[in-house]
């Protein structure tokens, strides 16, 4: 008699890097609170009764009460308001950054390493040449020349002098992928060369790029948030973390009224531990080595 046999389903790598993330308490954590802050500034126009450019002139300085819940800046401005505002402003100006310099790096690394040749010398000594330019330099000169810092600018400047990092990276994964017996059959069947690289050897970097991406926009939120404290990102009276801190230049400020710079502060500390643990996360539970041990 036959006997029904039930085969288990397999476990994809998919389904085992998700449950090694999930081993990460931490990164689960700060994935919670990242989705909360996302929700809070996505918010904004609902959770802020005043807007971020509001000016309450009979309440300057205000301490945090039911009217304000952070108080008030030194022209009158709700805290709370400018705050879920800001948010919006330098997470969104992070994300331009890290698209720019991702899509330069990615382009870049994956025309080199899988071209190799004379094409990979000329974009290796393009990067060195980029690499060696300051780019905070640069974004100060343009500002000086102009006489009017503007963040389109500076995301474009920082974006194009950026992507060194990303390319080494790409570059260095398709020069290993480039040989894998994937490609040779590809290769051999007549595959073109721009369907390998698309279809077949960027695909598995991908795993790798979003370990990167989540290392990459702290860097990002830090630098806006940093132009910004001093004069030369996000220009008032439009709010982003960095110009609600750089607003309180005077130590009276800082030590007795705390209400002005301590939840920006908090919201880029929060926001850029939360990335980094995730950061770290992803990059255990998707580690090829590990991925494929039983």
């Amino acid at each position: 008699m036959a006997v029904l046999q039930i085969e288990e389903p397999t476990e994809t790598l998919s389904s085992r890097a998700w449950a090694r993330f999930r081993r990460h308490r931490l990164a689960i954590a700060s994935t919670v609170v990242l989705a909360a802050i996302l929700l809070l500034v996505i918010a904004a126009p609902l959770l802020a009764p005043h807007g971020p450019i509001y000016l309450d002139v009979m309440n300057r300085f205000a301490s945090p009460d039911a009217d304000h819940l952070l108080g008030t800046d030194r022209v009158g401005r709700d805290v709370w308001a400018r705050v879920l505002y800001g948010g919006r402003v330098s997470l969104s100006v992070s994300l331009v950054i890290t698209g720019i310099l991702f899509t330069i790096g990615i382009v870049a690394g994956a025309i080199s390493g899988y071209a190799g040749g004379a094409v990979d010398v000329i974009l290796q000594r393009t990067m060195e040449i980029v690499n060696a330019m300051p780019a905070l330099i640069i974004v100060i000169s343009i500002a000086a020349l102009t006489g009017d810092p503007n963040i389109v600018v500076t995301m474009i400047v920082l974006g194009l002098l950026g992507w060194g990092e990303i390319y080494r990276f790409v570059r260095g994964q398709i020069l290993s992928l480039r040989e894998e017996d994937f490609v040779m059959a590809a290769r051999s069947i007549g595959v073109t060369q721009r369907k390998i690289v698309l279809r077949h050897v960027l695909p598995n970097v991908v795993p790798y790029l979003v370990v990167q991406l989540a290392f990459s926009l702290p860097g990002a939120i830090l630098t806006e948030t940093s132009l910004s404290f001093l004069g030369l990102g996000v220009q008032e009276p439009t709010a982003s973390w960095g110009n609600v801190v750089g607003a309180v230049r005077s130590l009276d400020n800082l030590e007795k009224r705390p209400w002005m710079w301590l939840p920006a502060g908090f919201m880029i500390t929060l926001t850029v531990l939360c990335i980094n643990f995730i950061g770290d996360a992803l990059r255990d539970a998707l580690d090829p080595r590990a991925l494929i041990e039983k």
